[in-house]
């Protein structure tokens, strides 16, 4: 099974989620607040399309991409899941450096928040962290479904109709 970027973002976030996306169960077009970033990505910055191209590395796409310095550019509505962007973003530059681009970054945007924060690659750690978050995403999509995680946690996932339903509302 192909690992792709957003499986690396939701190892960082909950492993059942990355379980039930890698497993073609996919909530997120139900989502009002994944259709916001959504929004938020396609919007906020119209003329990178016509100034930086989209590259398709095969298991995801980076929608933009600055050739002449090696950046990606990566936006996201909220900075409250920032380790699985950092994850994510890191997963795209190990790819790059895989296909031969010599001293990727990548660059993640809060457009809301005005936020810009700077993500380095080093090449001899981050490829082995990257590579043990493969190790241990293939694992766990291996097994069988795991276990959710606490209500609090969960409240705004696109996930959490399916996993909480028939729970007690006096939980949340």
């Amino acid at each position: 099974m192909d690992i792709t970027p957003t499986l690396i973002a939701y190892l960082h976030l909950c492993h059942r989620k990355m379980w039930l996306h890698a497993k073609h169960l996919r909530m997120e077009s139900s989502s009002d607040l994944v259709a916001e970033g959504r929004l938020i990505g396609e919007t906020t910055y119209p003329q990178r399309a016509g100034k930086w191209q989209e590259i398709d590395l095969g298991i995801g796409k980076i929608d933009y991409f600055d050739a002449k310095t090696n950046t990606v550019h990566e936006v996201k509505k909220s900075n409250k899941k920032e380790q699985s962007h950092i994850a994510q973003v890191k997963y795209y530059l190990y790819l790059l450096e895989k296909i031969g681009v010599e001293n990727p970054r990548a660059v993640i945007e809060y457009p809301k928040l005005r936020i810009v924060e700077n993500v380095e690659w080093d090449s001899a750690t981050d490829t082995i962290e990257v590579e043990q978050w493969l190790h241990t995403a293939e694992k766990i999509l291996q097994g069988t479904c795991p276990p959710k995680l606490s209500k609090s946690k969960c409240k705004k996932c696109s996930y959490f109709d399916f996993c909480w339903s028939g729970e007690e509302t006096a939980e949340l």
